[in-house]
């Protein structure tokens, strides 16, 4: 069964067991702290937009020489958002986690990509996109994500985050329409938002 597959229950039930258990430990509300997703629903937002833009990435690399797995890149992006979040007066170490995460994700739909084009050449770009500009959409996102990061660190110390991440992922899955692959890949972007002790 391919991720696209699944039934729609099914994905919003692993997704939730998923984000829960990454953050398990500590997802009751604060008392006095109004139960909503607030700061971290961008986070999940952009998280969403940074996996849809693997597709482009995908269709770029397809048929080239060039590899999922591009260890200089993904050092260069784990530097320049760790020195954009120094930067802002947020917590490098904590963004170069999280990112770590979003590189997997999208590694995970350009992986998924490459199975369903194998499988169904029919299917695969005719058209390559150029890869610079599709990272310069994704620096973009880049940015906005370590803005993002740094704003919610409250949101994403509080007891409440799993939940709160929970909710913000569901809506933005909902709201853009994520199929199976890219709803797995969101999954797998997310697991260090929250920082519960």
């Amino acid at each position: 069964m391919r991720p696209t597959d699944v039934p729609r229950p099914v994905l919003i039930a692993a997704t939730a067991a998923a984000l829960l258990a990454a953050g398990a430990g500590g997802a009751a509300a604060e008392p006095g702290v109004r139960p909503s997703h607030g700061q971290l629903r961008p986070l999940a937002g952009l998280s969403a937009d940074r996996v849809l833009v693997a597709d482009q990435v995908a269709a770029a690399k397809w048929g080239t020489d060039s590899p999922i797995d591009d260890p200089a890149r993904e050092k260069q992006v784990l530097d320049t958002v760790a020195e954009q979040a120094r930067e802002m007066g947020g917590d490098p170490a904590a963004t170069s986690r999280i990112f770590r995460d979003q590189i997997e994700a999208s590694k995970v739909v350009q992986r998924g990509l490459y199975r369903r084009w194998q499988a169904d050449p029919s299917s695969a770009p005719t058209e390559r996109p150029d890869l610079g500009k599709v990272r310069l959409e994704i620096n973009r996102i880049n940015g906005e994500l370590v803005r993002a990061i740094a704003a919610a660190t409250d949101a994403r110390t509080a007891p409440s985050c799993p939940a709160r991440l929970l909710a913000g992922a569901l809506a933005t899955g909902h709201q853009k329409r994520l199929d199976g692959l890219h709803a797995v890949a969101l999954t797998r972007a997310l697991p260090s938002v929250c920082e519960t002790r």
